[in-house]
């Protein structure tokens, strides 16, 4: 539950660094590249353990999510207009 918990945290974090790699009008504003940044952090934790790329806490996942959530925030970004 705690590892959930910390995901989340993290993703909060991972949405704004994507919101900041990525500039611009976002249909959404911060709350939904917030959750983006969740879900992408979901996404990149549950592939990474899957396909065996990385363990908790290595910094592989970290930038795994920053990946994952700006392919998510261009998908929105692409299916929203």
């Amino acid at each position: 539950m705690f590892q959930f918990i910390w995901t989340c945290i993290i993703g909060v974090v991972i949405g704004g660094v994507a919101k900041f790699l990525l500039p611009g009008k976002d249909p959404g504003g911060i709350w939904v590249t917030m959750i983006i940044g969740i879900a992408g952090s979901i996404l990149a934790n549950f592939l990474g353990k899957t396909m065996g790329w990385y363990k908790s806490g290595e910094v592989a996942g970290f930038i795994m999510s920053v990946i994952g959530s700006i392919l998510l925030l261009l998908a929105y970004r692409m299916f929203s207009k």
